[in-house]
């Protein structure tokens, strides 16, 4: 009997071009666009909840970039009021996702070695049990509520160096979510609802930490095509994939990195069909600022929390994506007193010429449209 040879991991040797198709592809942003929210969430993963509203909601503004005007404005927090997406840590998801967390918020603070931050968190909540047991006690009376409903009965203060600190019933409420026990049941204006979790998360038999976590691997790598097994730390979903999917390397960029093979067929030729898209800032195609460099080669940051002079786009600048390739950023602001999106400029990276202008200028009436506003581009 003749020994097996062992077994060689394929590595995929991808096109710099190839890389950038397979991931505006997977985040649905060529020129095949999705027509259904649910189905649109269920391919993302999630959409981030932020409440920056310079042009419109990150949420709804995601959503209306892939599929466009045709979807109204406000289906995302309707769904959201409805409990058709949940909000967990400031990510909107299906209810259908959330079995993929429960195991884990079960066995928080976590099982084995616990980063030192995370047991601080923990015996801090411990030392608080009772001030634990009365926001339960409220919420179990008259939830959903908002933070500023809740009493402060701890015994020990949230100490910290940043803005958190004493902020005892925001930081037990975010742990409690964290637990399993809370969570966010929608917003009251700009301020969050928070209720039992029991109340807003279904019923469904959580799925086993390890398997959860290669699952989210997975998905996550789906949702953006290509990424790197570990990327730049953010809050609230991870950037980097561990194993998910098959090894690739790029030419030109430096690194190995992880494709889902589902995403590989169908990158050359008429076979890919981009368009122009206007996106949000926040939007996951541009969220890990590494990745878009290496990617995308595109020189870019968002420059809200800059001081206005020092701003070279312009506070809420959306980036404006051309087939495969960024190819400039639109500085544009909803003035809703006067019912006008009002665009002060468009930067153009590349020379836009007549063709690309006026598409660009069709994706804008769409959002004016979108918006229900009037559109007022700069003077020529």
């Amino acid at each position: 009997m003749s020994e097996r040879s062992p077994t060689v991991s394929l590595v995929h040797e991808l096109s710099a071009r190839d890389a950038r198709r397979i991931a505006v592809r997977a985040q649905l942003l060529d020129a095949d666009r999705p027509s259904d929210l649910f189905e649109l969430v269920r391919r993302l993963s999630f959409l981030q909840n932020d409440q920056t509203a310079a042009v419109a909601p990150n949420a709804e503004l995601v959503v209306w970039s892939r599929i466009g005007s045709s979807c109204p404005n406000g289906t995302v927090t309707t769904a959201f009021e409805e409990q058709a997406l949940i909000d967990l840590h400031g990510l909107l998801r299906l209810p259908e996702d959330l079995a993929l967390f429960t195991a884990e918020m079960a066995e928080w603070p976590g099982l084995g070695d616990v980063p030192a931050w995370l047991a601080g968190q923990a015996r801090w909540v411990q030392a608080n049990t009772a001030f634990r047991r009365d926001i339960l006690e409220e919420l179990r009376r008259d939830g959903p509520l908002t933070g500023k409903q809740l009493p402060d009965t701890c015994e020990v203060s949230w100490k910290s160096s940043g803005w958190n600190n004493n902020r005892n019933v925001v930081m037990m409420l975010e742990m409690l979510v964290q637990k399993g026990e809370v969570a966010v049941a929608g917003r009251r204006g700009r301020e969050r609802l928070w209720d039992l979790a029991e109340r807003v998360y279904p019923d469904d038999e959580p799925v086993p930490t390890a398997q959860a976590l290669a699952i989210r691997n997975e998905r996550r790598l789906h949702a953006l095509g290509i990424a790197r097994p570990q990327g730049t730390a953010s809050p609230g979903e991870p950037n980097g994939v561990e194993e998910a999917g098959e090894p690739a390397v790029i030419d030109g960029v430096k690194g190995t990195w992880r494709v889902d093979p589902s995403h590989l067929d169908g990158l050359s030729g008429a076979r890919f069909r981009g368009r122009v898209a206007v996106i949000s800032p926040l939007d996951r195609i541009v969220f890990e600022r590494k990745r878009m460099e290496d990617l995308f080669d595109f020189d870019y940051q968002l420059e809200m929390y800059k001081p206005a002079h020092t701003r070279r786009w312009g506070y809420w600048a959306m980036p404006i994506l051309s087939g495969d390739r960024f190819v400039g950023k639109v500085d544009a602001t909803t003035e809703r007193k006067h019912h006008v999106l009002r665009v002060d400029a468009i930067h153009q990276d590349v020379a836009f010429g007549t063709t690309l202008t006026a598409k660009v200028h069709r994706e804008l009436a769409d959002l004016a449209r979108w918006l229900a506003v009037d559109l007022v581009l700069p003077d020529r």
